[in-house]
């Protein structure tokens, strides 16, 4: 009896098995979605981070470096000095607003907004009349009780008094990230009291920024510093603990606002806050 002839190796078929399914079914998977054009859209828009639950994480983000506001159509960059400002704003202002600058008490001069853009502080937008977008830091100051930390009022260089009730808030500078924002915040405005560097502030835990506090959003109305000029301001918010705090009523003194500015002449004529009045309220009453 004869015997079938064997068959060539290649026409042998082996039995597919179970994981070799799987793998077959996951590579035709990886193979499809990178070739998928609306699977490389949606990796193109779609963020790659959602918001974090670790705050430190979030709060290295740099916020500044990304204005996203629809009122910085057209920035004005630069500008010599502040007359050439003041030439600039002065047909874009109505009249009796811009001749109340640094005139009505609590009021900035021309000067300070200078200031302001020339360090990056501020953008003012080409339309009339501006639009002036400031990102600011508010750190919410948690005491005893849970009461909340409140600038009752300022007393400026020229005498005036500016009346507050907002917590500490400061202009955010140009990359800083929301962490650097605080420490700085808290070591300008609440360091007469304090003491100690602003390293020593990061490095001792006098400044605790509670877990998962930020949040963020933008307000839009007329400056109160600079009368007749809209404003877009960028609230960056977080709750905080700073250790070594009165437990009542308490003022701190700011040596030189403008201190780190190159422009001695042109800080010399802005004005200033000279002292911070600082109380204790309830969280309600914000």
């Amino acid at each position: 009896m004869s015997s079938q002839p064997p068959q060539p190796p290649h026409l042998h078929k082996k039995p597919t098995s179970f994981p070799d399914v799987i793998f077959t079914a996951f590579s035709l998977f990886v193979i499809f979605s990178s070739s998928n054009p609306t699977t490389s859209l949606l990796r193109k828009f779609t963020p790659l981070v959602s918001f974090p639950l670790n705050p430190r994480r979030f709060l290295r983000i740099p916020t500044m470096s990304n204005p996203s506001s629809s009122n910085l159509r057209n920035p004005v960059h630069h500008f010599p000095n502040p007359q050439s400002l003041s030439d600039w704003l002065r047909p874009r202002m109505p009249s009796d607003s811009f001749a109340a600058w640094g005139v009505k008490p609590g009021t900035k001069n021309v000067s300070n907004l200078w200031l302001e853009l020339s360090e990056g502080e501020t953008l003012l937008a080409d339309s009339t009349p501006p639009v002036r977008t400031v990102e600011v830091m508010v750190v919410k100051v948690i005491g005893k009780d849970n009461k909340v930390l409140v600038e009752s009022h300022q007393e400026l260089s020229d005498g005036a008094v500016r009346h507050r009730c907002r917590p500490l808030s400061e202009k955010m500078k140009p990359g800083e990230t929301v962490e650097d924002a605080v420490f700085r915040a808290v070591k300008e405005e609440l360091g007469s009291v304090l003491g100690g560097s602003f390293g020593e502030l990061r490095e001792n835990g006098i400044v605790k920024i509670f877990p998962n506090s930020y949040s963020k959003k933008v307000e839009e109305r007329v400056s109160a510093s600079y009368p007749g000029l809209p404003a877009c301001y960028v609230l960056h918010t977080v709750e905080a603990a700073v250790d070594g705090l009165p437990e009542e009523e308490f003022c701190t003194e700011e040596t030189d606002e403008y201190g780190d500015s190159s422009e001695r002449m042109v800080a010399d004529g802005a004005v200033s806050c000279k002292k911070h009045y600082w109380k204790w309220v309830d969280a309600d009453s914000l």
